[in-house]
């Protein structure tokens, strides 16, 4: 298997074209991968590269500087997070990356204000503000039709998951991973993890170092492609489908010689369905052959805190 034909690659104007087949396509594509490339996605260019260009003056600033956007006691929810915090959840050792929090921004009531913070913006990047809410709200758009696709592949009504994450703590998050000089011993810019969350749709790195382990549990890198977005599935999308999407475990290694020294950024987008939504299994993902895993709801909030705690964000 070629890097480049790791995941399958599909068309967002299929989904209109030819919907079924779509529908088909991703569904099998997340139950033997659990990631899926996706391209014609509509995001244009200058909307991804402004957000490169912010997020990468943003960690060029001073640490004392970034400390300062730093929001306590919150799980890094919005702002700051530094260099060396997060911790995959069966992983001893932090992670060697930085990253920013952007939070959807509500208009009129906010139906979760414990929950839904308030945006941090850098002053000292006056463009972060603009450019990276148009990237959240691109990404945000793209995964709503995505679940449109999920659903129909689930023989759920197209629009089953819309009122169910208009509200949702989704996040943008801006990644940088520094030059790695010396490294602490098992240290790697991100140790093996699931994603927490329904789906994540990722801005690729330009870097190599992002690697995928295969049902078969097989490491293969995932090649940035021009134009795609890699979009896999999260462990609450895993749950309420009682792992007829199962997510897959993945990891950014540390490269080597000269690749080393070279900064790293990724920006994925994780999204969350509201904070109330209860994860209860779907009926038509239970059967003789696959019994429910998941007997006990629970609330996308609660399921959230519980593995924030796990990666020590809290």
């Amino acid at each position: 298997m070629s890097e480049a034909a790791a995941i399958p690659v599909l068309s967002l104007t299929d989904f209109d074209r030819q919907r079924g087949q779509f529908t088909d396509r991703i569904g099998r594509a997340w139950r033997e991968f659990g990631f899926v490339g996706i391209r014609d996605h509509g995001i244009a260019d200058d909307i991804i590269d402004s957000g490169y260009a912010v997020f990468k003056q943003f960690f060029a600033l001073p640490e004392a500087v970034k400390q300062g956007y730093r929001l306590p006691g919150q799980g890094g929810a919005r702002g700051y997070t530094g260099f060396g915090v997060e911790q995959a959840k069966d992983h001893n050792v932090p992670d060697l990356k930085e990253f920013w929090h952007v939070g959807r921004e509500i208009e009129g009531e906010n139906p979760f204000p414990e929950i839904l913070l308030p945006n941090l913006w850098p002053s000292q990047v006056p463009e972060f503000r603009a450019a990276a809410l148009a990237l959240y709200r691109a990404l945000d758009q793209l995964g709503a039709r995505l679940l449109s696709a999920i659903a129909l592949d689930l023989g759920l009504e197209r629009d089953w998951f819309a009122d169910k994450v208009n509200h949702g703590n989704s996040i943008l998050r801006p990644i940088h991973y520094p030059p790695i000089a010396h490294a602490p011993e098992g240290a790697v810019r991100a140790a093996r993890h699931e994603d927490i969350n329904l789906i994540t749709l990722l801005i690729g790195s330009k870097e190599q170092g992002l690697e995928i382990l295969t049902r078969d549990q097989r490491w293969v890198p995932v090649s940035t492609l021009p134009g795609t977005i890699v979009v896999n599935v999260g462990d609450m999308l895993q749950r309420l489908t009682n792992h007829v999407y199962a997510s897959t475990t993945h990891r950014v290694v540390n490269p080597p010689g000269e690749a080393a020294r070279q900064p790293r950024y990724s920006i994925p987008f994780f999204l969350h369905p509201n904070p109330d939504f209860v994860i209860e299994t779907l009926p038509q993902c239970i059967s003789d052959q696959r019994p429910n895993r998941y007997p006990e709801p629970i609330t996308s909030h609660d399921y959230l805190m519980e593995r924030l705690r796990q990666i020590g964000l809290l």
